[in-house]
This record gives C-alpha cells, sequence and structure tokens, in this order.
C-alpha cells in the first residue's frame, strides 16, 4: 500500500482531536515528500543532522517535531526549526532549552516526558518529579518556553493491559496539572502518547496527538 494511501487511511480513523505525527525518521526525502503530497504536514524526527539535512531539502510549511531524545549540545541543530519538542526528560535539559530560547530570542515550545513504561531503557520525570518542577515554575517562570502538555511512551509489550493502565496514568497525571496549573499554564493541552502499534489503545485514552511511523512509511532501516 503507497504511503499516501495510509496517510489517507490513518486520516479517516483518527478523531479530529488527534493529530496525526508522522515519525520520518530514518526515511527518505522522497518519502516524506509522498507523505506531504498526500497533505500530511507534522513530521517528527529523533537525529539533530538528519532533522536539519531535511528541513533544507524539502517544503518549508511543513511543522517539524523533535520526538528523541536531545542533547544539550545539539540544541542550535533543532530549536530553530521545530513547531514543538516532544521528549524534554530533565530539569536541566528544560532550562538550557529556556536559556538558548531566550539568547536566541525564540518562543519553544515543549512536552515534559512522564516516565510510566516498565523498561529501563525509557526516560522522563516520575509525577512526583514533575509536579515538584511545575511548583518551582510558579515561582520562577520561563521566558522563553512554553509547557504545552505532556509525552509518554508506554511498555513495548503484547499485554494490551498494561499498555492501557500506562497510559491512563499519563492521562491521570495529565488532568491534574490542566486542574492545578491552568491559569499559570493556558497552553497545556496536548498529550502525545501513542504508536504505530499501540495508538488506537492511546486514542481510547485520551491522546490528543499520535506519533505514527512504521504503518505510515513501512519498517525503517536503522542502520543508515
Amino acid at each position: 500500500m503507497s504511503i499516501g494511501t495510509q496517510i489517507e487511511i490513518l486520516k479517516n480513523e483518527l478523531p479530529s482531536t488527534v493529530k496525526l505525527v508522522a515519525v520520518s525518521k530514518f526515511n527518505p526525502v522522497e518519502a516524506i515528500q509522498q507523505a506531504y503530497e498526500a497533505g500530511q504536514r507534522i513530521f517528527g524526527e529523533s537525529r539533530p543532522q538528519e532533522l536539519q539535512q531535511k528541513v533544507a531539502l524539502l517544503p518549508d510549511d511543513i511543522k517539524w517535531h523533535f520526538i528523541g531524545h536531545l542533547q544539550t549540545n545539539k540544541l542550535k541543530m533543532v530549536l530553530p526549526y521545530v513547531e514543538l519538542v516532544h521528549s524534554v526528560d530533565s530539569e536541566r535539559l528544560l532550562m538550557e532549552i529556556d536559556k538558548f530560547a531566550v539568547k536566541n530570542g525564540l518562543k519553544v515550545r515543549c512536552l515534559l516526558e512522564l516516565f510510566v513504561a516498565q523498561e529501563e531503557s525509557k526516560q522522563g520525570f516520575s509525577e512526583e518529579e514533575l509536579m515538584a518542577l511545575l511548583d518551582s515554575l510558579q515561582q520562577n517562570p520561563l521566558q522563553g518556553v512554553e509547557i504545552c502538555g505532556l509525552m509518554g511512551m508506554a511498555s513495548f509489550v503484547e499485554d494490551e493491559n498494561q499498555i492501557r493502565g500506562e497510559f491512563q496514568t499519563l492521562k491521570r497525571v495529565y488532568d491534574k496539572v490542566r486542574e492545578k496549573y491552568i491559569s499559570t499554564l493556558p497552553q497545556f493541552n496536548e498529550l502525545s502518547m501513542g504508536m504505530s502499534g499501540d495508538y488506537r489503545i492511546a486514542i481510547e485514552c485520551g491522546s490528543t496527538m499520535v506519533r505514527i511511523g512504521t504503518t505510515i512509511f513501512g519498517a525503517r532501516n536503522y542502520s543508515k
């Protein structure tokens, strides 16, 4: 099935409240162009150098999202080009993004990554760390960053009940943050969860943004 057909099928399936992030990392410019021609405008990348190369070669109305682990020494390769950073997984990274944004006259939209999976390889804040950070930001607001919501990944398992439980945890914390801080975080309205294997469960649990790659582009060549 063609990339364009897959995009069309997904757009017909997804509720109007859910944005589709086409995960284009490791995929060639030609494949992204096919998705673009099918009407897709939001693409997710996870490697700074690859992002820079694609930005230069593809239409300038694409909305690039950074979805990988972001190192502080790579901010200049990412922040000027992206509409949203999904994967802010530490207070240190958030502060470095804010510092870079202020210095360069940017306003960077970010999601805070919450750790909900059972896998140690995953990253992110615990619920306690997240709430402590948001409490501290009430006293010392960021100047260059807008915190727009949460992101998380479920465990890579077959057990749908476990996946559902982890997504429900994400939604519970998201609702808790909105209830407590909505007056100071009015733009906090995105919950990025769900990938090719579990996006239907994520939508059922309240996702506003799904990150789908394999379903659109096929299996990726990670050796590139």
